[in-house]
């Protein structure tokens, strides 16, 4: 399983960094969340999840803004940063992953499927936000490799 040994290596660098990791998640669902306390010992170093799947969970569980919902849509950078951002205001975390997405079928002329937000947060840091197009390899391929992005963020961003 490839996802485990990313998330084994992922856990390895939090640890060693003295890092405590959230998520938060839409269209993975907490698959990055599971990946991680699949390993063994993850709790020492995985505080929570959060899987705010509608837009009223990402208001009350991590204070997104409703005017950054009505402005941007829920699948953008904007809404993932307010996502991590949160994530780690409701947690003891000091890094916080988002993902917010359209993994299918479905989408837009201007939100295609496949598309997915990504949001990386640290205290003391500037949040970075990135969107990939994954295409419309099928629902399932698009969160796992949502999935696996998120964690090589997380990777690099605790050191690994």
């Amino acid at each position: 399983m490839a996802e485990l040994t990313l998330a084994t290596a992922v856990l390895r660098a939090a640890r060693e960094a003295g890092l405590m990791i959230t998520t938060a998640e839409s269209c993975t669902g907490g698959m990055i969340a599971a990946a991680l306390t699949d390993v063994p010992g993850s709790s020492d170093v995985v505080d929570c999840g959060f899987v705010t799947y509608s837009n009223a969970a990402k208001q009350s569980m991590l204070g997104v803004q409703e005017a950054t919902l009505a402005s941007y849509g829920a699948v953008s950078e904007q809404v993932a940063r307010e996502m991590a951002e949160g994530a780690l205001a409701h947690s003891r975390a000091a890094l916080a992953v988002s993902t917010t997405g359209i993994a299918g079928p479905g989408g837009s002329e201007f939100k295609p499927e496949g598309r997915v937000c990504f949001a990386l947060a640290r205290q003391g840091q500037s949040t970075r936000t990135e969107t990939m197009d994954f295409g419309a390899p099928g629902r399932d391929e698009v969160r796992i490799r949502a999935r696996n992005h998120a964690l090589s963020l997380l990777l690099r961003a605790a050191g690994g």
